[in-house]
């Protein structure tokens, strides 16, 4: 099982207490999460003013802080398309970079997915196929080089349990029906983040938590940081119900 820690997002600064933002900030919270288990680590680079940023000096600080402070374990960051939304300058970014992360998570309804997952493959860098809905789903199984990434991400929006659960259900079952075999990884944001850890556990699929997906616990009470988050997740993956 591996369960993944999400430590900032694109959360403004001051969130919550222990919202990592700066290379130090987000090393030292990736420490905190690593040493409560967590297996990878998922983040958004950010600039000096905390706006987030593909900018090869803004990833290279990030990833190289963070690689200093959690040795071996990997790293991947966000291309969501609210970050920079122009599909030639994310694909000039990206080949600007000197430091690369381990994976890029890459939104499968987004414009830039496929011409961006491309580009990240000739690079050496993993893919995780984000598949927010049953389009995106579909659009990521028309796609022939959908055996080359390295998992697919499940990811529901801030909806309730009884919204969320049923269309995981139907994305799970179209992977199933075309014959993936790829790992995946489930999980949710906000009201969905716990419904789907849950989820997960029950299903035997990777999942991830921290401050990108809430805030709180599982009984709803604020989160102490990320490592919080983790050992929360932890405790319910081993009894999901």
């Amino acid at each position: 099982m591996l369960l993944k820690a999400c430590l900032n997002g694109g959360r403004p600064v001051g969130s919550h207490p222990a919202l990592p933002v700066a290379p130090a900030q987000l090393a030292e919270a990736a420490r905190g999460a690593v040493a409560a288990g967590a297996g990878a680590l998922h983040l958004h680079p950010c600039d000096s003013q905390g706006r987030e940023s593909l900018e090869a000096g803004v990833v290279a600080d990030v990833l190289n802080a963070v690689r200093a402070a959690c040795p071996g374990v990997q790293v991947g960051i966000s291309s969501g398309f609210w970050i920079l939304p122009d599909v030639a300058a994310q694909l000039a970014a990206t080949r600007a970079w000197t430091v690369l992360p381990d994976f890029i998570s890459v939104n499968w309804h987004e414009p830039h997915a496929e011409s961006l997952a491309g580009t990240l493959l000739g690079l050496g860098v993993g893919v995780e196929a984000g598949l927010w809905n049953v389009g995106a789903a579909r659009a990521f199984l028309s796609w022939p080089d959908q055996d080359r990434v390295l998992r697919v991400l499940v990811e529901l929006p801030d909806q309730s349990a009884e919204a969320v659960l049923p269309e995981a259900a139907a994305v799970l079952a179209l992977l199933d029906e075309a014959g993936v075999t790829l790992p995946r990884l489930l999980h949710g944001l906000g009201r969905s983040a716990w419904p789907l850890v849950r989820e997960a556990g029950r299903r035997g699929l990777f999942t991830r938590i921290g401050l990108e997906d809430t805030l709180t616990r599982p009984d709803g009470t604020l989160a102490a940081d990320n490592a919080d988050l983790v050992r929360a997740a932890w405790r319910v993956l081993a009894s999901p119900g």
